[in-house]
């Protein structure tokens, strides 16, 4: 790696003792506060193997999550601080993966469509019933379906009117990986949510939306894995739909 500068090197100095409050900063935040010139940042982030300062922040607040300044926690041990940051982390790099042209199409499909069926199974159940609720309530045609052999039966006889959003933490549910089998034979859209990027169902989706799963499980014995990354992309996916409805 190159060799800093000394000013360079009095800045990465800096930021190493103040990362509580560079996590948070902007660049001329930064600028002000350490004395140095924004063009010395960049220099010293791309010296230090990252792409810019935005790209060092994202991997600073990746490595001090447990630690970043939220008032709660002055009053919790670090046990307690991990949990808190963890749910940060994970919403954090969830909104980080998401892409605008994934949302655009996604909208603009669901606006097309004259049915929206909804499938999940497990605890992804209850996402699943609330977007489906929330299309109903937006005047669009929706159902929810979480029986394995229905949800396969309704794949195979779905109008070609249709879009279909499947809801799945990891993306290897056999039932719901059949079902987008069917739904691509058919040349069914399909919006896919899951946090597995290399799960077997994401071969099918027409746009997918990938979120951010924490490898630290609290109830290790079962598969109760937080599905807060599919809640927030849904309820953009939602709001996202609404903005677009009220500008037609």
């Amino acid at each position: 790696m190159t060799t800093l500068s000394p000013t360079e090197a009095y800045l990465w100095d800096y930021i190493e003792n103040h990362q509580q409050t560079v996590v948070n900063a902007s660049i001329t935040q930064l600028s002000t506060e350490a004395n140095v010139s924004p063009a010395t940042i960049v220099r010293t982030m791309k010296k230090k193997g990252f792409n810019g300062y935005t790209d060092f922040r994202h991997d600073l607040l990746k490595r001090i999550g447990d630690t970043a300044p939220f008032s709660i926690l002055d009053q919790v041990d670090d046990q307690i601080k991990r949990v808190i940051m963890q749910n940060q982390i994970e919403v954090h790099n969830t909104l980080e993966n998401l892409k605008v042209s994934v949302i655009e199409d996604s909208v603009q499909l669901l606006a097309k469509a004259e049915i929206v069926l909804v499938f999940a199974r497990g605890l992804s159940e209850s996402i699943a019933s609330e977007i489906t609720l929330k299309l109903q309530l937006l005047g669009k045609y929706a159902e929810f379906f979480n029986d394995p052999n229905i949800i396969q039966t309704i794949a195979g006889q779905i109008s070609p009117n249709a879009v279909v959003i499947i809801v799945t933490l990891n993306g290897e549910t056999p039932e719901l990986v059949a079902a987008a089998n069917i739904l691509a034979s058919r040349d069914i859209p399909q919006i896919i949510l899951t946090t597995n990027n290399e799960a077997p169902i994401v071969r099918y989706a027409d746009t997918l939306f990938v979120g951010y799963k924490s490898k630290t499980a609290y109830f290790d014995k079962y598969e109760v894995a937080s599905r807060l990354p599919l809640q927030v992309m849904s309820r953009i996916l939602l709001d996202s739909y609404v903005v677009r409805k009220k500008e037609q």
